[in-house]
């Protein structure tokens, strides 16, 4: 094409008449990658990056994990097995024992219920007479409850309660990566399909050229049509030519850019080919404006403010006496051991632990310091809100106004090209000249460019708008 350009200047620099151009003297696009679909539809994309693009993969395997911290978190209430024994081999004692025992976390006192199994055989020192039992063993089971630090909250039921807000949050910004990597694949496939429809633009415009070439030579070689109008007509095929090559080019790298976001089967970038366009832009997304914003990185915010909410009934937690009350129940079986008779018949205990820090400086400088970080955090989701809340305001006053503009540049665009058709008419009845007729029909391609430009615009406005409410299924993610 460069060569191409530099004869055709160096004809007119000559004097010399340049043949007519014919479209396959225009530079095709380069060779791209072949996909399955014949054409390249928008919801095509969407699903395809939703379910390829590896922003959302990684996404992905980061609620993964945190919904492994969640079962690690669920591990400190699991139900839990010990056992111990002992015996003396050598020495005056020769006592054996065994002890086994089942307990289960209390979840709403913060305590635990349990229950076990322990016998003993021989002889044990008299400060280890605890040990005996009757011949068949000793069962038991009890329970302790917290009456007041770690009744309602505590290190366990706050990890759970952590560990659910980093699950919700994982998902949120899950989400949020996933609008933000659909909203640039909206942007990568507009830009593609309205580069091709610029370059429909510019290779009409240089079909009628090369059309009204041909003419022209006709009529100059039946000496009806001096030399100088055909160099001028060439110019203005030079000029459209080199138009049409930079929109080949500029449709090239938007199908290359969008390849990061149309994948194949294997995740790996596709280019798409010219034959994949569509004949127009897509339709607007529809997105209605919400009542109540729910956007991902507002439900964090939220998320984040309930956690530290949460963290501060566990700081004032630890300003309370602790008092913890144990009950439990044993019975001896079978014949009376080497223990003696004590050891025969229910043996029921109730007992009660207080104790309380003289000093509570460390706690209540967690509560200050937790009552600061739930301030801040409600002022940043308060701003948050009312920023989306802009956002999407502006945003409608954008759609509003490109609505009235499309209408009045389609109504221009109506009349441009009837003046452009006029003036050719006018042209070939001779009572009109070339400079008119290209000023006319650059005139009717500017306008058709401007309304591309408009209808883009909202196109674009209402990728903003179901981006900036959070509309994953507008965007294809649901």
């Amino acid at each position: 094409m460069p060569n191409r350009i530099a004869r055709v200047l160096l004809a007119l620099a000559a004097g010399v008449i340049v043949p007519p151009l014919a479209a396959q003297d225009i530079a095709p696009l380069p060779q791209m990658a072949s996909v399955d679909a014949p054409t390249l539809t928008v919801d095509a994309l969407l699903a395809n990056s939703a379910r390829q693009s590896p922003q959302i993969l990684e996404a992905l395997a980061k609620t993964r994990a945190a919904d492994a911290k969640r079962l690690t978190a669920e591990g400190a209430f699991d139900t839990v097995f010990s056992a111990e024994g002992g015996s003396r081999l050598v020495g005056y004692y020769g006592g054996t024992y065994a002890d086994t025992k089942v307990s289960r976390p209390i979840e709403d006192w913060s305590g635990q219920v349990y229950g076990g199994y322990r016998a003993s055989s021989g002889r044990f020192p008299i400060y280890e007479d605890k040990n005996y039992t009757n011949e068949l063993g000793e069962i038991r089971a009890g329970a302790v409850f917290s009456l007041l630090r770690d009744r309602m909250i505590d290190e366990r039921r706050f990890g759970r309660v952590s560990a659910e807000a980093d699950q919700a949050i994982a998902d949120a910004e899950r989400l949020m990566v996933a609008i933000g990597v659909q909203r640039k694949a909206l942007d990568a496939y507009l830009s593609w399909v309205a580069a091709g429809q610029r370059l429909a633009i510019y290779q009409h415009l240089l079909s009628l050229a090369q059309d009204r070439q041909r003419g022209l030579q006709r009529t100059f070689e039946a000496g009806l049509r001096p030399r100088i109008v055909l160099t001028e007509n060439e110019q203005q095929l030079l000029r459209r030519e080199a138009m049409v090559v930079q929109s080949q080019q500029a449709l090239y790298a938007a199908a290359n850019t969008l390849s990061l976001y149309w994948r194949d089967a294997e995740g790996r970038p596709t280019i798409p080919r010219i034959e994949q366009l569509p004949d127009a832009l897509p339709q607007p997304l529809t997105t209605e404006r919400p009542a109540a914003v729910q956007r991902p990185d507002l439900v964090v915010a939220q998320v984040r403010q309930r956690l530290v909410q949460d963290r501060l009934a566990l700081d004032r937690n630890a300003l309370l006496p602790r008092l913890d009350l144990q009950m439990e129940v044993a019975r001896d079986i079978g014949n009376i051991g080497p223990g003696g008779v004590s050891r025969s018949g229910n043996d029921v205990r109730l007992g009660v632990k207080f104790s309380v820090p003289l000093e509570q400086r460390a706690a209540r400088g967690r509560v200050m310091q937790t009552r600061a970080e739930l301030d801040a955090n409600r002022t940043r989701a308060q701003w948050l809100d009312e920023q989306i809340r802009a956002e999407i305001d502006s945003i409608a006053i954008t759609l509003d106004a490109t609505a009235r503009l499309i209408d009045l540049s389609e109504q221009e665009k109506k009349r441009a090209d009837e003046m452009a058709t006029a003036e050719r008419r006018r042209f070939d009845m001779g009572a009109s000249d070339l400079f008119l007729v290209n000023t006319r029909e650059d005139s009717a391609a500017n306008v058709a460019l401007s309304l591309l430009d408009m209808q883009l615009r909202r196109i674009i406005a209402g990728a903003d708008l179901a981006a900036a409410s959070g509309d994953a299924e507008a965007l294809g993610l649901r």
